[in-house]
């Protein structure tokens, strides 16, 4: 409610001459000169300059049923980032951004939109590939980098969505190397590049660049109670990209290796005093591991009969059933593995050829 005194002001506000308000000239205010952009400017215009054309929107549909026609149409549920491949028109992305799709469309930098199909997904590793039917001229891939030779405190550019604004840079720098987190199998990724880059809901299978603007991960996840960036964001490392997308094009999925055996759960380990690793309760009948002499625990008349623990393979440590698969999934069937076994207080190795892995 006004005061009488305020409602004064304001009639004489309107009813006063603009004239007499003010004559006062009111020219726009020189602009100062900046100088030279810095060089750490100059490489951040760079890097999005030669990486944005690579990044793509990727729109998630599921199917709806109209109310009125009953008829079923697929519709937008969800975005998310990806980036180009190759000039085949492979696309990288999370697989948890089409984890519940019915299909998917790809929108590129130039805005044309492309209907995607499903080549191949690793769960356990978060990652998928699309594929559209896009002219090679307008398919940029991102050159590829490594992540082994990372160093905490390197600079890193994230190019994404998030909240459906496309095409956002965000800068930071590596926070930490080797964290762990969680796949939407519950498996564990390891060697996970932790960056303070803000990743926000939308970011997801995005690129993580250095400053030479090469990819050195796949934005998956972000550590916020409020599901927006908190400072904590995570990358599959590149060299786990670089291993498990060819072989989804090859194959449009993980053909796993196999040795042919089955681990006990690590309770026995502990019943037992057993080492650390992969005690064997069973060994395939026939198959390669069999044949180069695994043995597995056994019940005899006289309680268990040892058997062998897997406590390496390729020199790699093996604590659990995990990291034994993940320990397989960096070889291909046909490869020969050094498993370094445990049994009965004595240690030896063999080495084994690996099967595929039945489904």
């Amino acid at each position: 409610m006004r005061t009488p005194l305020a409602a004064a002001v304001l009639a004489l506000l309107i009813t006063l001459p603009l004239a007499a308000v003010s004559r006062t000239p009111a020219p726009p205010r020189p602009v100062t000169p900046r100088g030279p952009l810095a060089a750490e400017e100059l490489n951040n215009i760079a890097v999005f300059k030669a990486a944005s054309p690579s990044v793509v929107n990727i729109t998630a549909l599921g199917l709806e049923r109209d109310l009125f026609s009953l008829n079923v149409q697929q519709v937008p549920q969800g975005t998310g980032t990806g980036f180009v491949w190759d000039t085949a028109g492979h696309i990288v992305t999370n697989f948890h951004v089409i984890q519940q799709a019915s299909g998917a469309r790809v929108t590129l930098a130039d805005q044309s939109s492309h209907k995607a199909e499903l080549v191949g997904a690793f769960p356990d590793r978060d990652l998928a590939v699309l594929k559209i039917a896009a002219p090679a001229a307008r398919l940029k891939a991102l050159p590829v980098g490594s992540s082994r030779d990372l160093q905490v405190g390197q600079q890193v550019y994230a190019i994404g969505n998030p909240f459906g604004l496309d095409q956002t840079l965000t800068t930071g720098i590596v926070s930490a190397l080797n964290r762990e987190i969680e796949s939407v199998t519950r498996r564990t990724i390891r060697g996970a590049i932790q960056t303070d880059a803000a990743i926000n809901p939308g970011n997801s299978g995005g690129p993580l660049l250095d400053s030479a603007g090469r990819l050195i991960g796949v934005n998956t996840a972000i550590f916020s109670p409020s599901g927006a960036s908190a400072g904590i964001g995570f990358a599959i490392p590149v060299d786990e990209v670089n291993r498990i997308v060819p072989r989804l094009i090859r194959d449009g999925r993980m053909v796993r290796p196999s040795l042919g055996v089955t681990g006990a759960p690590l309770e026995l380990n502990r019943t037992l005093g057993l080492p650390k690793g992969v005690a064997l309760v069973r060994v395939q009948r026939g198959g390669q591991a069999a044949r180069a002499g695994l043995k597995p625990f056994t019940r005899g008349d006289a309680g268990i009969v040892p058997g062998d623990v897997i406590t390496a393979i390729n020199d790699e440590p093996i604590e659990n059933a995990d990291d034994m698969l993940t320990a397989l999934e960096r070889l291909q069937p046909g490869d020969s593995c050094t498993l370094t076994l445990w049994r009965a207080g004595a240690t030896r190795k063999l080495t084994v050829t690996l099967a595929e892995a039945e489904e």
